[in-house]
């Protein structure tokens, strides 16, 4: 076995969320008090290679492997999450007001399935609290991205103002940021991915910040509608398109709760079903990035020669370790030999 086997089975002797909390208070006591150990363990996970370096997004990116919003929400994890591996950290999602989130218990695993349900509902410790922690890091060795959105009890007349203010807050402290309006657990958060609210959004923050802003998008969504949101998206400033969030196909899991969104292995072919079909229609228009079920170098290199500049991964991070992300990288690297491909770029969009 090895030695996250044996850690993997101690963390799940605890709830998913209490477990989660506990790896957030030891990567918080490393990144503050011992230092070295964030150096030993980026010597044996990060993969540095100029094969798999890229130029996006106005930033360097050594490794296409992110982490998605979600698991690092407060911006506590980003220097052990760097050294773990990771070429990029999005954390968040960060409201303007501080809240708690959803009722307990919120966050549920599904081991043979290796995939997530949680109904958390953007708990955070609101953007002033967030800001003032990146702040101390930014800018930062390795590109970070803030995830934003609505606190619960905004109307949805009120939306753009708390996505104004969360533009304002974080777009000096990020390389880029994400508009996210696709959580299924916020109320009324999914109404929003229409076409009128898309060009509303997207015009204020081309006016407010020439950072990079992306728009990640559901995978419940149908096909034709998608490609509509994200084409206004793009016209009207959006710098690239993360697919996808979570899924309420509940039908995916035998024994799901009837709340909050699926992510994980069982996500893996509706997620890449639907970003197959905005790469068809975006690739090369704009940054493709992919997300959901991604679980392997096989995977992640299947998403990029699907169009994918970038994957992030989230479930399988947890159900399989910090190995993960240094078999992906060296995966890919190796798979693009294969193929006869010299960088990333020529494989990035090969198969269309």
């Amino acid at each position: 076995m090895r030695m996250y086997d044996y850690i993997k089975k101690l963390l799940f002797v605890f709830s998913p969320e209490n477990a989660h909390n506990i790896v957030e208070l030891i990567f918080r006591f490393f990144s503050n008090y011992i230092l070295f150990i964030s150096s030993i363990l980026a010597q044996r996970y990060f993969i540095t290679n100029e094969k798999i370096e890229q130029q996006l997004l106005g930033t360097t990116f050594l490794n296409p492997v992110g982490i998605a919003a979600g698991f690092d929400k407060n911006a506590t994890m980003i220097r052990m999450l760097t050294s773990l591996g990771f070429g990029h950290v999005e954390f968040g999602t960060m409201t303007p007001i501080p809240q708690s989130g959803n009722k307990k218990p919120r966050m549920f695993r599904y081991i043979e399935e290796q995939s997530i349900q949680n109904a958390m509902g953007f708990n955070n410790d609101g953007m002033h609290k967030i800001a003032k922690r990146v702040k101390k890091i930014y800018p930062y060795t390795t590109p970070l991205g803030a995830n934003i959105g609505k606190n619960k009890n905004t109307s949805e007349e009120n939306a753009l103002d708390d996505y104004r203010k969360l533009i304002k807050t974080f777009k000096d402290l990020s390389d880029y940021l994400v508009i996210n309006i696709s959580s299924p657990n916020t109320p009324g958060l999914r109404d929003l991915q229409n076409e009128k609210f898309i060009e509303e959004l997207f015009t204020m923050a081309k006016e407010m910040t020439t950072k990079p802003v992306l728009l990640k998008i559901a995978p419940d969504l149908e096909v034709g509608d998608a490609i509509n949101i994200c084409r206004v998206a793009i016209k009207n400033g959006a710098s690239g398109i993360i697919a996808t969030n979570t899924t309420i196909d509940y039908s995916l899991l035998d024994n799901s709760q009837n709340f909050g969104g699926i992510s994980g292995k069982v996500l893996k072919e509706k997620s890449y079903n639907l970003f197959k079909e905005l790469s068809k229609e975006f690739f090369g228009k704009t940054v493709l990035i992919s997300v959901g079920g991604i679980d392997s170098a096989q995977e992640a290199y299947k998403r990029i020669k699907a169009g994918a500049s970038l994957v992030q991964i989230y479930s399988s991070f947890i159900f399989q370790g910090p190995r993960l992300i240094k078999e992906i990288n060296q995966g890919v690297i190796d798979l693009m030999k294969q193929d006869g491909f010299n960088h990333i770029s020529e494989a990035i969009g090969s198969d269309l």
